[in-house]
């Protein structure tokens, strides 16, 4: 396996685990996950949007907008940016 597929693989698991976090209602935790998963790939729209989704359930509006204006950045045609 070539190293990017590796990153790209963990990258997924860390997004996965956030993933059935944010359903679980656990955001907090989510987050964590998800800012694993930045390090990792840290241009990926998506995961921009995923972590802003967990703030703003937290209630952490300023930062939840940076990550959106990120995703949007990346992809500014990114149809799920929130």
């Amino acid at each position: 396996m070539r190293q990017t597929e590796i990153v790209n693989q963990k990258a997924q698991e860390l997004i996965q685990k956030g993933d059935k976090l944010v359903e679980d209602g656990k955001y907090d935790e989510a987050l964590d996950f998800y800012e694993k998963a930045l390090i990792v790939n840290p241009n990926d729209p998506n995961l921009w949007n995923k972590k802003g989704i967990a703030l703003r359930s937290l209630g952490r509006y300023d930062e939840a907008v940076v990550c959106f204006n990120k995703s949007l950045e990346i992809s500014p045609r990114d149809l799920d940016a929130s």
